[in-house]
């Protein structure tokens, strides 16, 4: 029995599954980005007709599209700034501080990452309307998305924190270093990395949230939202442009938070190789 092909596919089987994983995932990015060049001659670009770069020479041109990308923007923005600052501090807390209710915390904060957004999305709506402080608008979506984005930060950043060495803050401070100036020289510098990624990620899921916005948006417009409603008539070219910008820009800004953390751990690693050295060459 000739077992050649067999032999081949346990060899590299593992390899031809991540490189399909992978098609599957990144295919329909590829065709986004490939119909951003199409010359569609009607409302539907789902068919391709020539190559043209007009779209991205003029890609706002759409006055709705644009308004809506810039709500999308700055409530993302905002949604970051606020859910990192609070995710952060909660992290701390719960890794660093002992008090009363701790482990119902680590167990409450994670439900919000495994609840359908369709039930958050419905609740916040009817939490906001039994208020009735907020109109709907932008303050519920940021309000929204800042509440369903504080679980991803609080996960991202306690994984940092769990493999922090304390030492460094306990050699800062023997060294006669404030608490606060310990935390902005030693600590913030070294969990830096965690907090961008948690800022990067809750800005990503922000800007691509369609269904709690959905419930809470009122008359306002996000990037998604128009999507939806453009998908009733036709969806025009500059979506397929815009998208594509916006993923360009989430692979450079991915590139850049691991290449940040491939440098921090290698001084990290420095630091540690002399530190032993120092010890070593220490007399006894």
């Amino acid at each position: 029995m000739n077992r050649g092909p067999i032999r081949w596919l346990r060899e590299h089987g593992v390899m031809i599954f991540a490189i399909l994983a992978l098609a599957y995932m990144l295919i329909p990015i590829a065709v986004i980005a490939l119909f951003s060049f199409n010359d569609p001659t009607g409302r539907y670009n789902f068919e391709w007709v020539g190559f043209t770069t007009e779209y991205w020479q003029h890609p706002f041109k759409i006055t709705e599209l644009t308004d809506a990308l810039v709500v999308s923007i700055r409530l993302a923005f905002f949604t970051a700034l606020g859910a990192t600052a609070l995710g952060t501090l909660i992290a701390l807390a719960l890794v660093r501080y002992q008090f009363f209710g701790r482990r119902a915390t680590n167990l409450l904060i994670v439900i919000p990452m495994a609840t359908p957004e369709v039930v958050i999305g419905a609740s916040l709506l009817s939490f906001f309307l039994t208020l009735g402080i907020f109109d709907l608008g932008f303050t519920t979506l940021l309000i929204a998305h800042i509440m369903f984005c504080i679980s991803f930060v609080v996960v991202v950043v306690r994984s940092r924190l769990i493999g922090f060495d304390r030492r460094l803050e306990e050699a800062a401070a023997d060294l006669g270093s404030k608490p606060l100036t310990t935390f902005r020289t030693v600590t913030l510098p070294l969990l830096a990395p965690g907090v961008a990624a948690a800022g990067m990620l809750s800005f990503a899921l922000s800007i691509d949230d369609f269904v709690i916005s959905n419930f809470n948006s009122g008359a306002e417009v996000t990037f998604p939202l128009y999507i939806f409603g453009a998908n009733q008539r036709g969806i025009p070219v500059e979506v397929n442009v815009i998208a594509t910008m916006l993923f360009t820009v989430t692979v450079i800004a991915m590139l850049a938070v691991i290449i940040q953390q491939r440098r921090a751990e290698k001084m990290a690693d420095k630091r540690a190789d002399d530190a032993k050295t120092s010890a070593v060459s220490l007399p006894i």
